[in-house]
Formats: C-alpha cells, sequence, structure tokens
C-alpha cells in the first residue's frame, strides 16, 4: 500500500530519529529543503513535522525552526522525584551545578511567598540539573539546618541536595504544587530557552513529623517533564 507522501515524509523522518541518525537537540532540515528533497508543497511537509511534534519527536520553535526533542521525564505526583536516578534510568548522563549558596534565616527568602521553613537558620541553594549537558530544570532550595544540620556542611557535587536529602533524612509529609508560568530573561539564559517561555513550574515542601524539612521550586521547560497521578475511588458504603 502506497502511504500519502505526508506520512512517508513523517516515516523517513521518524526512522532517522529512532535509528539515532538524528539525536536530541539536531536541528531538522527547514521546511523549504523538505520541499526541495520531496519535491513537495509547504503544507505537506508542515503535516508531517505537526504529527512527528504530536508524537514528541520533534520540537517545533517559532523562528527557530524544528529540532529532534529531548526525552521527557516522567514522574508521578505523588512521589518525591530524584532528578538524578530519572535522568540515570533514561541511560543520558547527569550532573548538577551550584550556582549560588548562603545561609542565614529562612524567612527573609521565602520561595515565591509561597512554602517557607519559619524563622529558623536555613541553607539556600541555587542551581541547575542537566541531562546530557542539556539544561533540564532551574532549583531554588532552602533546608532547614534546625531539622538537617549536616545540610550546612555538605557540598552538593557528587550528588543534588534532592537526592542528598532523600538519602539521608526520611520524610513522612509532603506537599506540592505545580503550575504553568513564562521564563524571565535570566531563567531563560539558564535554561536555554527564549525569555517569556512555557515552563512548568513544581513547588514542593516536605515534613519529618512536625519538623520542617525543605522547601524547594523547580522550574522546567514545558516540554522537559511530566507527571500524572493515579487514584482509585473509595468504596462507599452499599456499593
Amino acid at each position: 500500500m502506497n502511504l500519502p507522501l505526508h506520512e512517508r515524509i513523517r516515516t523517513d523522518i521518524e526512522g532517522r530519529i529512532l535509528s539515532g541518525a538524528l539525536v536530541p537537540g539536531d536541528k531538522l532540515p527547514t521546511e523549504h529543503e523538505f520541499m526541495a528533497e520531496y519535491g513537495c508543497a509547504r503544507m505537506t511537509v508542515n503535516k508531517a513535522l505537526s504529527a512527528l511534534a504530536t508524537a514528541g519527536l520533534v520540537d517545533r520553535r517559532k523562528k527557530a525552526g524544528s529540532f529532534v526533542a529531548r526525552p521527557r521525564l516522567h514522574s508521578m505526583v505523588l512521589d518525591i522525584p530524584d532528578l538524578m536516578q530519572q535522568v540515570l534510568s533514561r541511560g543520558q548522563t547527569y550532573r548538577f551545578t551550584l550556582l549560588e549558596r548562603g545561609i542565614g534565616r529562612s524567612a527573609a527568602s521565602k520561595i515565591d511567598g509561597g512554602f517557607d521553613l519559619g524563622a529558623g537558620k536555613a541553607v539556600t541553594l541555587h542551581g541547575l540539573h542537566y541531562a546530557d549537558d542539556h539544561p533540564l530544570a532551574l532549583e531554588h532550595r532552602q533546608i532547614s539546618l534546625d531539622s538537617v544540620p549536616g545540610a550546612e556542611h555538605a557540598l552538593f557535587d557528587s550528588e543534588p541536595p534532592g537526592t542528598w536529602l532523600l538519602q539521608h533524612i526520611p520524610w513522612t509529609e509532603a506537599e506540592t504544587r505545580i503550575a504553568a508560568c513564562a521564563a524571565d530573561t535570566r531563567t531563560a539564559s539558564l535554561l536555554q530557552l527564549e525569555a517569556g517561555a512555557p515552563l512548568l513550574r513544581i513547588e514542593r515542601q516536605t515534613w519529618r513529623g512536625a519538623d520542617r524539612i525543605t522547601v524547594v521550586r523547580q522550574l522546567f521547560g514545558a516540554d522537559a517533564y511530566d507527571l500524572s497521578a493515579r487514584f482509585k475511588a473509595q468504596e462507599t458504603a452499599g456499593r
């Protein structure tokens, strides 16, 4: 059976991506170059690229062109994810770069006026998570030194703060907020995005009993991360 031309173009590009001939971050030929290669109209090429974008294989950027999409990390909403392990489990290389570090009163630096650690002493960290040397997430975190005194001298070089906490401090309760926002100029530069690009913002606070452990805000490019949750309806009497 002969495939429609837009399906053949889609299949050809998909094959190059899945075979590794094109890798995440590679820029695809322009629409005009595809038109010349396949001898077709722009609408046909556009239809093929749109199908690849819908499938999550291609990232189409206004005025910049089309690129092979980077793998999207997936996490359960109700879990406390370990970004380092998530990246490594996909066969990607991982690193964390600490951009800023300070120690002071946590009340002086609340995360977006939302979660906070109260008035105690805290270490404040700003850093970047990378997957395959591409910025994955910008993180702003505070760790209570009243609850986690060891964090004052932790280097967070061989493992990022989230991984360190999961391995050293058991948590008993967590609250997560998820929202969309736009990248300001500094955030866009750090994540290698255009200013105003859509972001996924995840904010979380964890406790150990009544003790507050950490508050964190992570900013991801909108196509870099997704979350899901599965719930079971509570059984009711008489059913």
